[in-house]
């Protein structure tokens, strides 16, 4: 049970985070989040749906044998084997927990399910009993709770309460409720359950309409104790609450809230970083907490402000989220043990010798080209390394451009397929269209661009560019990601990385979508 302040931080962004369109992540990438979570001692880390694939399996249970300070979690439908194959997955882990659920909406009863009421009742006390006999910490959720009747709510959380749930989870699984409203349900469910006090009643709120963390706030006011959210809001559609604007709005309104989380929140800024660089999902300049210019000021008044006494016109410090802290410069002259323990302080580890040989050599490579490497960069370098490593049917040999003014730009490239040398040139719209066609003209992928996107990892003319690009192809998205302080090379590594993944067919199944 969480004490009556302890509001508990339960981050879903290896998991919901993961539905984001492009956003899979393989093993690896999973469990350097997860450290990086743990280290920023967040309570509960959903870390995947084991019954989903081989590949989320796999995740699962390497975060459940590796991470400690935190609890390990999986989710699992309403079915025997759901329940089953998350409670193997979690079966190393010193804290777990298998989170179940079901729809209890009119509309998902009806047209997904097809089933009554009564129904639901039984599949979920029958999963809860299940899950409860494999393992003590159970959390059960109602899914699309907020369009769900009241009633109907009351009379399936006691029953399940009844069976071992021990965390009651209240999802705004399609970002409908107002904070008014939503607080007012968690209210009525605690006050009309008669076995309420028996379990902690958490929430999960998407952003369709922009007030996830409003009605997260909302709902712990009513007497919530557990907010389930992700890195950068990360998340299907509209994404989830944010973990950062959740828990400094925690903090910073302490006087009004009367709550606290355990998150060190100097880890929120690496965190978004690393998510970010490993996603491809850029974090927007004005994003509250963690965006550049979160803490800067452009306006006269309010710099004059700022110089006479900071609190005018900031609530809280940049270094409070980690901004500014923990960076440390690293040079040509920087040692391997230096470039070893900086990344195992950012979180980030290598498999192998090898691996991190590669990855030293890629470094050295760019200290020769840029005088003064960030901690940014060593996230961006690690992140095309593993990359580059996890996948080899495309391969990146040689890109040559030639634009100038008032000529047409062209490109030749190099590219090796299964080990095969395989030459094209083309003729583009700009040197970045013209290197992109070149490799189409070689690998003939029958995709479409979806989104290209540029972002500078750190400032100054000489910063790395980090390069996002999403390819659909039947129906499946990937996110292709590249860094290089070239941005046509850096765009032609991130291509390749895309079509990549669509060449290894690493399918994400989420049942319950």
């Amino acid at each position: 049970m969480s004490s009556n302040n302890q509001v508990i931080i339960f981050d879903t962004t290896l998991r919901d985070g993961e539905q984001s369109p492009g956003a899979s992540m393989t093993k690896d990438e999973k469990l350097r989040i997860a450290r990086q979570l743990e280290k920023m001692r967040v309570d509960v880390i959903e870390a995947g749906f084991a019954i989903a694939s081989p590949g989320d399996f796999a995740s699962i249970k390497a975060i459940a044998d590796t991470v400690t300070g935190s609890t390990i979690c999986s989710l699992s439908r309403a079915l025997d084997a759901d329940i089953d194959r998350a409670a193997e997955a979690l079966k190393n882990a010193a804290s777990g927990r298998i989170h179940t659920f079901i729809a209890t909406s009119p509309i998902h009863m009806k047209y997904k399910l097809q089933m009554t009421p009564d129904q639901v009742v039984e599949h979920a006390v029958r999963a809860v009993k299940r899950a409860h006999n494999l393992i003590s910490d159970v959390e059960f959720s109602l899914e699309d709770a907020s369009r769900s009747d009241l009633d109907f709510m009351c009379r399936i959380i006691e029953k399940v309460i009844d069976a071992g749930a021990r965390t009651i989870n209240i999802p705004d699984t399609v970002g409908y409720a107002i904070p008014e409203e939503f607080g007012h349900t968690i209210e009525q469910l605690l006050q009309r359950i008669p076995n309420a006090d028996k379990a902690i009643f958490s929430v999960h709120c998407h952003n369709d309409l922009g007030l996830a963390v409003a009605n997260s706030l909302a709902a712990v006011t009513a007497g919530a104790r557990q907010v389930e959210c992700t890195i950068n809001g990360l998340g299907e559609r509209a994404g989830n609450a944010s973990l950062e604007e959740f828990v400094m709005a925690i903090r910073t309104r302490k006087d009004l809230l009367g709550l606290e989380t355990n998150i060190d929140t100097t880890q929120i800024v690496p965190a978004s970083r690393l998510v970010s660089s490993i996603t491809g999902f850029p974090v927007q300049p004005n994003k509250a907490i963690v965006g550049a210019n979160a803490f800067a000021h452009e306006s006269g008044i309010h710099q004059d402000g700022m110089l006479k006494h900071r609190e005018t016109y900031e609530i809280m410090t940049a270094q409070d989220v980690g901004w500014q802290t923990n960076r440390m410069v690293m040079g040509k002259h920087s040692g391997r043990n230096a470039f070893r323990a900086r990344l195992n302080e950012l979180g980030a580890t290598f498999s192998s010798d090898a691996e991190l040989n590669h990855a030293f050599t890629r470094f050295k490579e760019l200290a020769d080209k840029k005088h003064e490497i960030f901690d940014e960069d060593l996230l961006a370098l690690v992140s095309d390394v593993q990359a580059a490593d996890a996948y080899e049917k495309y391969k990146l040999s040689s890109l040559n451009v030639t634009s100038q003014t008032g000529e047409t730009p062209v490109a030749q490239v190099s590219l090796m397929v299964d080990g095969v040398e395989h030459k094209a040139e083309s003729a583009g719209g700009g040197p970045v269209d013209a290197a992109l066609k070149a490799i189409e003209a070689i690998v003939h992928s029958e995709s479409s661009l979806e989104l290209y996107s540029v972002n500078a990892i750190t400032s100054g003319t000489d910063s790395q560019g980090e390069v996002t690009v999403r390819l659909e192809k039947s129906g499946r998205i990937v996110n292709g990601m590249g860094a290089d302080i070239d941005i046509i090379i850096a765009s032609a590594k991130a291509y390749v990385h895309a079509l990549n993944l669509l060449d290894a067919n690493v399918q994400k199944a989420h049942p319950q979508v």
